[in-house]
């Protein structure tokens, strides 16, 4: 870590957000005007709408993630959490991943620390759920599900079968329906490679509480995307919740029981519950409340947007709606990153702040290979697609919206190659644990077993008592 006499613009966390709002802030300073440092426990930033795909297989996990420090050569990128923040002395609060925390000043403070997995106190949820927010949970996913496949296929034991066979997915949004599409499409080219295994051995369940899924895109097309998972044997039960899961048996409020060794947890987010150590005003939320100019409210040093954030959407509040919010979606964080960039630029040099603006622009999904729903919005005019071009739009959109060109051109490299050469179905599980063989072989010796340590002391005495007869 540097120390300079340059004001420093603290950017806590490195996500969509935070990337590219160090990006841009970095691109608009004049040389040596302040010091950019980013703080996160991750040195790189995920992609977050490719996780699916990566767990699918389709996209490697490498090509999903952005190295912070060769995306922002110019910052000071340091590996570790913010615990606390002392506005008063304008000091944050650092642990590292290693060694005693410390203490960074700082003048400018952008809070971009995003969201993580929303959970309940369900029983059994903590030790069997699996979360999509990170590329080691995607990875993890895609491993456990072709393992099942495995366990599956070797066992005799019907009822080690089913359970292995079984997978539930609770929560309909983009991403539990993104991921059962995209997992579903996976399981069923690998099954082709098993004597023992077919997809319709296998049963895929979603879950949701709400009365549709897909909610992004309107109703129409949720119900279209609702029909097309049905049509591929997938079962999905709406308006119903998870009571329990404990030890892999799962109970849903509409009275089905089913066992699974696999439960993908994908209902919502909330934000980073460490933002109450940071003495900002929260909304009821527990987001950071902002200004529609992306600064916190009562402060002219502290600015946050994204999925952290509680950010004021101007065009639907010009429309009549007093309450209306900007969606924690890629779509606005990136936008917000960049007003947010050139808000702390003029915030530095005293010029006056811009409010943040945008209007919807649709949304896209993919439900797995060539399948998926897209809602276009042109002015007035919104424009419904579905199956392959909706598809196509999917991959259009987010594959340009992937940071940097290095990653766009490996991504687009990666489905390129992939309309060539049949999907991997490889699991290599053994990743999560890698020094267990290398350990069972350098372990130490074991002890003797307790027969054998026992006769060893008889003869001991035996011997010892033969000594002292001599003697005596």
């Amino acid at each position: 870590m540097s120390t300079t006499e340059r004001p420093r613009i603290l950017v806590v966390g490195g996500g969509y957000v935070g990337l590219y709002a160090a990006r841009r802030i970095l691109k608009k300073m004049r040389y040596g005007e302040a010091t950019v440092t980013v703080v996160d426990p991750r040195s790189y930033m995920t992609y977050q709408p490719f996780l699916p795909e990566a767990a699918a297989g389709s996209i490697s996990p490498r090509h999903v993630v952005v190295p912070l420090r060769r995306v922002l050569p110019k910052a000071e990128v340091l590996t570790g959490r913010v615990t606390t923040i002392d506005q008063d002395r304008k000091v944050a609060t650092v642990a590292p991943l290693v060694g005693e925390a410390y203490e960074l000043p700082f003048d400018y403070l952008v809070i971009a620390m995003g969201a993580v997995s929303r959970t309940f106190p369900i029983p059994g949820l903590a030790e069997q759920g699996i979360g999509m927010k990170g590329i080691e949970e995607a990875i993890g996913l895609r491993n456990h599900v072709l393992e099942q496949l495995d366990k599956a296929d070797s066992t005799t034991d019907e009822e080690v079968r089913r359970k292995a066979l079984t997978f539930v997915f609770v929560g309909g949004g983009f991403a539990g329906a993104e991921t059962i599409g995209e997992v579903e499409d996976m399981a069923r080219d690998a099954a082709k490679y098993y004597n023992n295994v077919s997809r319709e051995d296998m049963r895929f369940v979603l879950v949701d509480a709400a009365d549709k899924i897909l909610p992004e895109v309107g109703p129409k097309l949720g119900q279209y995307g609702k029909e097309h998972l049905e049509s591929r044997g997938v079962e999905v039960y709406l308006s119903t919740s998870m009571d329990s899961c404990i030890d892999g048996h799962v109970v849903l409020k509409n009275g089905l029981e089913v066992d699974s060794n696999t439960i993908v947890w994908t209902a919502g987010v909330k934000p980073n519950p460490v933002l109450s150590r940071f003495g900002l005003p929260l909304g009821p939320r527990g987001h950071v409340d902002t200004q529609a100019t992306l600064q916190v409210q009562g402060s002219d040093y502290i600015w946050a947007a994204g999925d952290n954030a509680q950010v004021p959407d101007m065009v639907g509040r010009k429309a009549g709606n007093e309450n209306a919010w900007c969606p924690p979606n890629a779509q606005h964080a990136l936008r917000q990153s960049k007003v947010l960039g050139d808000n702390v630029i003029s915030g530095m040099r005293g010029f006056p702040q811009k409010e943040y603006s945008h209007a919807n622009k649709g949304a896209v999904a993919g439900l797995g290979l060539h399948k998926g729903v897209a809602m276009i919005v042109m002015g007035k005019m919104k424009i419904k697609l579905k199956g392959r071009l909706a598809w196509y739009m999917h991959r259009a959109y987010h594959g340009m919206a992937m940071p940097t060109f290095n990653r766009k051109i490996r991504v687009f490299a990666d489905w390129t190659l992939g309309m060539f050469l049949k999907r991997e179905v490889v699991s290599l599980g053994a990743m999560e644990s890698p020094r267990e063989e290398f350990y069972e072989a350098a372990k130490p010796a074991p002890v003797a077993p307790p027969a054998a340590e026992a006769a060893d002391k008889a003869a001991d005495k035996a011997d010892a008592k033969s000594e002292k007869a001599k003697a005596s």
